[in-house]
């Protein structure tokens, strides 16, 4: 496994391209030229990767496919390098692409790995690391914040990746297992207030952050939820807009005035926390992780908190499949990657916490 071919060099494409050409052959692929404007250390070459046939040219002599594209391209390519024997992966959200990426995987010969990013991804595994501890569980929930660090306005929010993924969250309903029974729950709802270190936030009900995490422990817990950070009174606007706008009817008209309103800053921050309860030794217990992620540098350039997190998650997990350390076919779930195999990788070992001086 040494060729990789990269779909979208958009902000965490391009980045998931650098990480990955310090150890692989990478060749990147998109309509328009890398987002940066940065001497990149892998060659790139604009092509329309909404035809299928120039899927089919870009992925005959590639051994892994990464797509960094909006969710709704991913099925053609999931199929194409199903039907090619290449290994997938890629970071979309999204609910029913990640079903039918699945639904491939029972005749594949190479890994199917959709949802490999932040949350879905990297959460999930932490989620995942935590109830291995248990003997038994009751509770599992996650949340997951991608936020300006001097955020203003009343919407208290900047668009630093994806608008057409961040509507989609709010829009499609999450799944949840609530009093044990599993559910799909409306997105932008059960609100809660968190304080971390002295601020207040919000924490609200979001599609797809839990991946396959309801097919995994349905029939085991209690309660499993993701709920995505915000500052408080960012979702009653972002309701409002949807719903009594009525915006929901027009999402390109939506994303555009949000895009224009809210552009990306580059100092923003990453709030991941998990906590698990259940029993260990008979006895009930309760485990955390939290930890906030800023801007660091990278290959001579800042990148945003929300960039390098999701570009390194995708880029560990690449490796733990070169170095046969998890399923070499077949579909992957987040949550049963090993932690601390994840931390062992060069790029994993970005997001492990660092100890306290």
């Amino acid at each position: 496994m040494n060729k990789i071919a990269v779909f979208g060099l958009g902000k965490v494409g391009t980045l998931v391209g650098i990480l990955l050409s310090e150890q692989f052959s990478v060749i990147g692929y998109d309509i328009h030229p890398p987002y940066y404007e940065i001497e990149l250390p892998f060659e790139y070459k604009i092509l329309d990767i909404g035809k299928v046939n120039n899927i089919k040219h870009a992925l005959e002599k590639v051994d892994v496919v990464v797509s960094a594209l909006p969710y709704f391209l991913n099925k053609h390519i999931a199929e194409i390098a199903h039907r090619k024997g290449v290994h997938y992966f890629d970071l979309t959200e999204d609910v029913s692409t990640m079903r039918h990426i699945e639904s491939l995987s029972n005749q594949s010969i190479s890994v199917l790995a959709p949802q490999c990013g932040l949350a879905p991804g990297f959460i999930g595994i932490v989620g995942g690391d935590l109830a291995r501890q248990f003997d038994e569980l009751r509770d599992i929930e996650l949340r997951v914040g991608a936020l300006p660090r001097y955020p203003n306005g009343q919407l208290a929010y900047s668009f630093t990746w994806s608008p057409t993924g961040v509507i989609n969250e709010y829009l499609n309903d999450a799944e949840a297992i609530h009093n044990g029974n599993r559910k799909n729950v409306p997105s932008l709802e059960g609100f809660e207030y968190m304080n971390i270190e002295g601020q207040e936030y919000e924490a609200f009900t979001t599609s797809g952050g839990l991946g396959t995490m309801c097919s995994t422990y349905e029939g085991k817990v209690d309660t499993l939820n993701y709920k995505t950070i915000r500052y408080p009174g960012h979702g009653k606007l972002m309701r409002f807009l949807m719903y009594e706008m009525v915006m929901k009817e027009d999402l390109r008209q939506l994303e555009k005035i949000l895009t224009n309103a809210k552009p990306p800053v580059e100092e923003d921050l990453v709030h991941v926390y998990a906590v698990v309860e259940g029993k260990i030794d008979g006895e009930m217990c309760r485990k955390e992780f939290f930890q906030t992620y800023f801007p660091i540098e990278i290959h001579g350039k800042l990148w945003r908190a929300i960039s390098w997190t999701t570009a390194a998650s995708i880029a560990a997990v690449v490796e733990l499949v070169a170095a046969s350390k998890i399923l070499q076919k077949g579909f992957i779930k987040q949550e049963m990657i090993p932690l601390s195999d994840f931390y062992a990788t060069v790029n994993g070992a970005l997001l492990q916490p660092k100890p306290l001086s």
